[in-house]
């Protein structure tokens, strides 16, 4: 997180009192104060009230203003023997309530139905079921990718961007006998997959070029629940020609941040994995 420069106790933001203006007008000491718990969210540890105030962007004296009242509110808690500062019971309980009622697919859908109209391009999701990586929601763009898929389709694990990052992804013992089962039909050794999902891994999704349908590409994305493991995969596909299948290209850049966006909504912390 980056340090801030010092600002001031002021009640309200510096916005005009009018219009759409003041409905996002808000209380600027809070905002000030937040910058306190938004370091404390992202240390590892406890931290000195200076190291503290320091990141947050302002001096000891008014940073301990803050954490006083935050630890009357249970937001904050000092150790009594060393003085440094976490987070307290109450942010603990105000997480857990946020992750009961957050519902993922509801989230990705939104975030989808947006990234769909401002690229338009085909989108979907999907989650793991009884029999494999189901698909449980699908919006075409202005140009259906005509791919023959609808609801409740189960994903190949090896031949599909959503069955790769799945068997990327999850633990062997759910994958193993779907994994099994298609080695088997296509002859191959798992030596020989392997090196295609640690290269899902290594890029941080899947992509496939025609694999499944001519023509047809697609990557998919994880999104990551409050544990660190997969809770669903964020679908784009595309004809040859109109889809961008380059690492780092629009499609994947855009994808990817929908993926991580959703992924903290459900509580995920980048670099627990």
């Amino acid at each position: 997180m980056q340090t801030h420069p010092e600002a001031p106790d002021d009640d309200t933001l510096d916005t005009p009192d009018t219009g759409e203006e003041k409905a996002r007008s808000g209380i600027q000491s809070i905002e000030v104060g937040f910058r306190l718990l938004d370091v404390l969210t992202n240390e590892p540890r406890a931290m000195m009230l200076r190291d503290l105030a320091q990141r947050a962007g302002m001096s000891p004296a008014k940073a301990h203003r803050y954490l006083v009242s935050f630890q009357r509110l249970g937001l904050a808690s000092q150790d009594p023997v060393s003085g440094r500062y976490e987070l307290g019971g109450f942010a603990l309980q105000m997480g857990l309530a946020r992750l009961a009622r957050v519902d993922g697919v509801k989230l990705a859908r939104l975030a989808l139905a947006e990234l769909r109209d401002r690229m338009d391009i085909t989108v979907g999701i999907a989650v793991w079921g009884n029999q494999g990586p189901t698909v449980v929601h699908w919006m075409e763009s202005s140009y259906p990718a005509k791919a023959s898929l609808k609801l409740g389709d189960v994903m190949p694990l090896l031949s599909s961007a959503t069955g790769l990052l799945f068997a990327a992804y999850l633990p062997r013992s759910k994958t193993r006998t779907m994994l099994e089962r298609e080695l088997s039909a296509s002859r191959k050794s798992l030596s020989e997959v392997e090196p295609v999902l640690a290269d899902v891994r290594e890029h941080g999704a899947s992509r496939v070029e025609g694999m499944l349908l001519p023509t047809i590409h697609a990557f998919c994305m994880p999104v990551f629940d409050s544990t660190g493991e997969l809770a669903l995969g964020l679908i784009a596909l595309g004809h040859e020609g109109a889809f961008d299948t380059r690492w780092g290209g629009a499609i994947d850049s855009e994808l990817r941040e929908c993926a991580r966006g959703l992924s903290y909504e459900l509580g995920y912390k980048a670099g627990e994995r």
